[in-house]
């Protein structure tokens, strides 16, 4: 089967060719980062999404039409059926999930066009106001966590936005974890979200608020998330050898993918624990950097911010959060960290509290939207 040459991030163009990939007429898409990936792929194929995700490595994940259509068939059993509005990159896999839920649901998602801003949101959620046989038609949207910030931010002095949000039946929010505060500010305001969890390799969102979709397992090895069910991804294109280390089969002929996340099932739902490799080794103690950042995270004034590791010439790694600048700013930055260090002392213990706090005027992001980690790290390991 036929590789079309990677496109551009233009949705319109994403859309149509999705619409014939899935239905089978057309060549399978190449979104992302695409170089010198092979011009054939197998049957079946519907595209092909390269992204470097925060590590800067680059993968080229196959999403074949059953995988990316039983995604948006168990999203809709799961939330209900309805107009989507495409807010994200379409070349991001949260963002082409919105044009297949579209699709598959045989309705014309809306666009978001240009940069995102709550008023652009805003006035393209207000335009989807409409009835069938009269009943109101449920709306629907995808965020990532940045952007649920914004649109909150700006609903405290603005009334269209704040209608906006409380008209959609659904938000869909993933990419990353999302701060408790920010889920609170979400619920006091009248929006309507759910939490999701997933990757690129599992065709997006496949866990709702810590609860599987129809047909998806999970299970916890070594304490390690594993997924299976129909939304996997064939595999990386032109890596075998990396195919097999993510994707592999039980003893019963299932084929799960190792996530690479650290989680447990309590009661039959889901947590999410941060990454595996996203660990330090300061003082000799593994210290989950994860796991820092969630307590950080609810520090008020840091519902943002980041925390990395740095090389450090006493303990060997330590860590550092960077914030953007704004709400920190209300307080003195040594007066913050003195909160976050405290928090994490007490929550997690003193061998993980940060070592100092870094604000920015902005955190680079990825185009997914999520912070762009190694950039993050890079810059703050050269201010000194």
């Amino acid at each position: 089967m036929r590789l079309e040459p990677a496109l551009g991030d233009d949705p319109r163009d994403i859309l149509r060719g999705l619409r014939s990939a899935l239905h089978g007429a057309g060549p399978a898409l190449s979104l992302g980062l695409v170089n010198d990936l092979p011009g054939e792929v197998r049957a079946g194929t519907a595209v092909v999404v390269t992204t470097s995700g925060s590590t800067g490595i680059p993968k080229s994940v196959v999403l074949s039409r059953d995988a990316l259509t039983s995604s948006a068939m168990a999203t809709a059993e799961r939330i209900g059926e309805g107009a989507w509005l495409l807010a994200l990159p379409a070349s991001y896999v949260a963002g082409l999930q919105v044009l297949v839920r579209a699709l598959v649901a045989g309705r014309e998602p809306a666009i978001l066009s240009g940069a995102f801003t709550p008023q652009a949101f805003a006035a393209a959620a207000l335009m989807m106001v409409s009835s069938e046989h009269g009943r109101r038609v449920p709306t629907y949207t995808s965020l990532v966590p940045a952007q649920l910030t914004r649109l909150l931010d700006a609903a405290e002095h603005d009334t269209a936005v704040l209608t906006a949000l409380r008209s959609f039946e659904t938000i869909l929010v993933g990419g990353q974890a999302l701060p408790p505060v920010t889920l609170e500010r979400a619920e006091a305001a009248g929006a309507r979200v759910i939490r999701t969890y997933g990757s690129t390799e599992t065709s997006g969102g496949c866990v709702y608020d810590g609860k599987t979709l129809r047909g998806v397992s999970v299970r916890i090895i070594d304490g390690e998330v594993n997924i299976a069910g129909p939304t996997l991804a064939d595999g990386y294109l032109g890596d075998a050898d990396l195919t097999d280390a993510a994707f592999h089969r039980g003893a019963d002929g299932t084929r799960w993918y190792r996530t690479g996340d650290a989680g447990l099932i309590e009661d039959g739902t889901l947590r999410v624990r941060g990454r595996i490799d996203n660990v330090i080794v300061s003082g000799g103690v593994n210290i989950s950097l994860d796991r820092v950042e969630r307590v950080v995270r609810t520090v008020p004034g840091l519902a943002s911010a980041v925390v990395i590791g740095v090389d450090d010439p006493r303990w060997g790694e330590a860590s550092v959060i960077v914030a953007p600048r704004g709400e920190a700013l209300r307080r003195s930055e040594s007066v913050q960290l003195e909160e976050a260090r405290h928090a994490v002392g007490a929550e997690i213990g003193p061998h993980a509290r940060p070592a100092r706090m870094v604000l920015v005027d902005e955190l680079p992001t990825l185009p997914s939207g999520k912070p762009d980690r190694e950039q993050i790290r890079r810059a703050v390991a050269a201010i000194h």
